[in-house]
């Protein structure tokens, strides 16, 4: 099958369903974007030529780099991209301070930008630095275990418990219990459960008392869906739940180890759930597909929630996913 594949097409299946809606340089893999990431190394002043280098390749700030084979590698490697963003980011710049409510262990590797609020929490970080981006906020009794990052505008709620390597992207909401985790941007796990190894894309929800599962009960190596295989590949011994962009799923939905959730997808079942969801999934894959424009228009009020609207281009990329899958 690889072999009747071009290449963009088999790396965008390789990293599905991150790889869809945006180009693979736009997926975010620790604080950045592999464009960012990108910016920030040839403006320190590095002889780099980005053109010598593959699509997928992850450059750092002190190493080689990484490259980008399978979704799941945004687990494995989210505390090494952390650590090399927070460098690239940070180098030479002076944070801003730390009020006096919050407790701040190894408060050297803390770094908070203008305008972020925080208050009444705890900041540990002597297991990997800590980034609060711009008019991000931290609520009262949280507890935060580095490496850790939270985007521009990014919410954490009150009493939420977070462990590293967790990345909040933009514009997004967590609270309830995570563990490395990366949430890409304007999606919302906002209340009790457990997250954990596990990939969220841009606009999704995830709904109250939503937990997954990110280890076998036999503690044996995680089987997750591939698009370039069409079926289950080893995916390592912890994965949690991969979902891509514009899709939800329903209060108190249990997700199973390794589950790839596809493009606007809305979910409901019960017990446990499949291990792969279509895109276009309508509650669960033995039902009828989500219809396009009652998709569109749901999609249009998640967003309007954070004073964005879908552009034309965001349309037609939906249509043309909808029409392939």
């Amino acid at each position: 099958m690889k072999k009747d594949l071009s290449e963009p097409e088999l790396l965008r299946r390789q990293l599905y369903p991150f790889a869809e809606i945006r180009k693979v340089e736009e997926i975010r893999m620790g604080i950045l974007t592999l464009e960012e990431k990108w910016y920030h190394i040839t403006k320190s002043g590095k002889t780099v030529n980005r053109t010598d280098f593959p699509i997928n390749h992850v450059p750092g700030a002190n190493s080689q780099g990484r490259i980008l084979n399978n979704a799941w590698d945004l687990v494995f490697w989210s505390d090494w991209a952390i650590r090399e963003d927070f460098e690239l980011i940070t180098r030479n710049r002076q944070s801003e301070s730390i009020p006096a409510t919050v407790t701040a262990i190894n408060p050297e590797s803390i770094f908070i930008e203008p305008g972020a609020k925080l208050q009444h929490c705890t900041l540990n970080a002597s297991t990997g630095p800590i980034y609060i981006g711009k008019g991000a906020e931290i609520m009262e009794g949280s507890f935060i275990r580095g490496p850790f990052a939270l985007g521009e505008s990014a919410i954490v709620k009150m009493g939420t418990k977070i462990y590293g390597a967790t990345s909040i992207g933009p514009h997004c909401v967590a609270g309830g219990e995570l563990k490395n985790v990366l949430m890409m941007g304007y999606s919302n796990k906002g209340h009790d459960g457990y997250l954990g190894d596990s990939v969220i894309g841009e606009w999704c929800n995830l709904g109250a008392g939503t937990s997954n599962s990110n280890i076998k009960n036999s503690a044996g190596i995680v089987k997750t869906w591939s698009k370039v295989e069409n079926s289950f590949v080893e995916s390592g011994l912890k994965c949690g739940l991969l979902m891509g962009d514009y899709s939800r799923a329903a209060i108190n939905s249990s997700f199973n180890t390794g589950t790839i959730v596809g493009i606007s997808c809305n979910l409901f079942f019960a017990g446990l759930s499949p291990k792969y969801f279509p895109d276009f999934t309508w509650g669960d894959p033995t039902g009828p597909r989500y219809e396009l424009s009652k998709a569109i228009a749901d999609i249009n009020n998640w967003k309007k929630l954070k004073n964005k609207a879908l552009s034309e281009r965001e349309i037609q990329e939906l249509k043309t996913i909808f029409g392939h899958s």
